[in-house]
């Protein structure tokens, strides 16, 4: 177990590199799998989820190979094997072996996913849509057996616009003979990077970014080349750490359609930015106003933001509501947060108040998931004193290098075991 060490309450300037997108590198890997022998995927995160799923490539016999931040997978010699629970446990997209498998092979065998536990995530959408093209499932005790003769396209229409499940079948409908639509699809940039992936090895897709999504199927595939866009959520994480801490601090690799929630609330409350190209330049805001969130899937508000922002709301002049209206149990966070000094009330299931401004002290504190981990860790650098954050695994689990990046704009941090 390894824990993050802060000297909290230093300024912090210079400039931060983002990295590619954990939401879309972690799809982009199992895709490589259809490709025809070799893949080339750039701006690939060092973050450790991904060396997690290159495990369970280098089990089903692909090649990897790391050249600085890309990696060149060759799966010509794939085999098709069960994917153990001790491997799918590791994090959530190991189900996206689902649907590359069986388009693949027409069929996988794998242990339900595992991943931050912020609440309930099912992943019956995914069931339904494999079914629908004409897969069947089997369920024993907590692993799933799916096979199928033939995949046949089929319009699909989702319950709710999960990005999982949109990829999924994305990935599963290259595999199907025919057509496949899929209606009420997500439309986060995660499923246009795949999407471009996939196209690039031929395959016809058309929609991906919008509510509705034509694949068409094929066995003709050719090699794959895509970059990793970079990541919206490590974009906000840092630009809420400049809004708090940030002397002219330079966020490098901002795609502003991607972060535009974000930002148009932050000008709500009052902080000041300037957007040059891809960079991103923020100073400390002196007096932040309280506002009101509602989470939603994008262009929405990101969920994935929630508590980062909650950290940030804590000093805002006022009492500010969060609504989180897509996974139950993301307030975890805030119990650790009271301790340092914050003023936070659940108020139902899905509401959460934060009283400000408090002044943070540094103290002990537990991570319990990624994004909850990122809040601590912000929490911990506007602190005075120091802040020690066990369970840090889970922060390493979606931003790369950041430890590194941190001590390069001046904070005080350290990581030990």
């Amino acid at each position: 177990m390894s824990k993050i060490i802060i000297n909290g309450n230093k300024e912090l300037t210079g400039e931060v590199k983002i990295s590619g997108a954990k939401n879309s590198a972690v799809a982009l890997i199992p895709a490589a799998i259809l490709a025809r022998n070799k893949s080339i995927i750039y701006n690939v995160p060092e973050i450790s989820d991904i060396d997690y799923l290159l495990n369970i490539m280098e089990l089903l016999n692909c090649k990897i190979e790391h050249k600085n931040d890309s990696l060149i997978i060759d799966s010509s010699n794939i085999i098709n094997k069960p994917i153990p629970e001790e491997l799918s446990v590791q994090m959530r997209a190991s189900y996206y072996f689902m649907g590359v498998l069986l388009a693949k092979f027409g069929k996988v065998e794998i242990s339900f996913p595992g991943g931050c536990n912020i609440g309930a995530r099912p992943i019956d959408i995914h069931i339904k849509g494999f079914e629908e093209l004409g897969a069947k499932v089997e369920i024993v005790k907590n692993r799933y057996t799916i096979t199928a003769e033939e995949l046949k396209g089929k319009k699909i229409y989702f319950d709710f616009p999960s990005v999982g499940a949109t990829i999924n079948i994305m990935l599963a409908a290259v595999g199907a003979k025919g057509t496949t639509i899929i209606e009420n699809a997500a439309t986060e940039p995660e499923i246009v990077n795949v999407a471009s992936f996939l196209i690039n090895m031929g395959v016809k897709i058309r929609g991906a970014g919008t509510k509705t999504i034509e694949i068409e199927g094929t066995k003709e595939l050719d090699n794959g080349v895509c970059e990793v866009f970079p990541d919206r959520i490590e974009s906000g994480t840092y630009i809420i750490i400049g809004a708090l801490l940030g002397k002219d601090l330079k966020i490098k690799g901002i795609i502003k359609e991607h972060i535009e929630a974000l930002l148009m609330k932050l000008e709500e409350i009052g902080i000041k930015y300037k957007i040059e190209n891809d960079t991103l330049t923020i100073s400390k805001c002196d007096n932040i106003k309280s506002t009101y969130i509602k989470t939603l899937v994008f262009p929405g508000f990101p969920t994935d933001l929630q508590q980062p922002m909650t950290t940030l709301l804590t000093q805002a002049h006022g009492k500010s509501i969060i609504e989180e209206t897509l996974y139950e149990n993301r307030f975890k966070n805030t119990y650790d947060l009271n301790r340092m000094g914050a003023v936070t009330n659940v108020l139902s299931l899905n509401k959460l108040e934060i009283k400000g401004p408090r002044k943070l002290k540094g103290t002990k504190v537990i991570a319990t998931d990624l994004r909850g981990g990122a809040s601590l860790l912000i929490a911990g650098l506007i602190a005075e004193g120091t802040t020690e954050i066990e369970n840090s695994e889970y922060i390493l689990r979606g931003y790369g290098n950041v430890i590194g990046k941190l001590k390069s704009i001046g904070a005080d941090v350290e990581i030990c075991e």
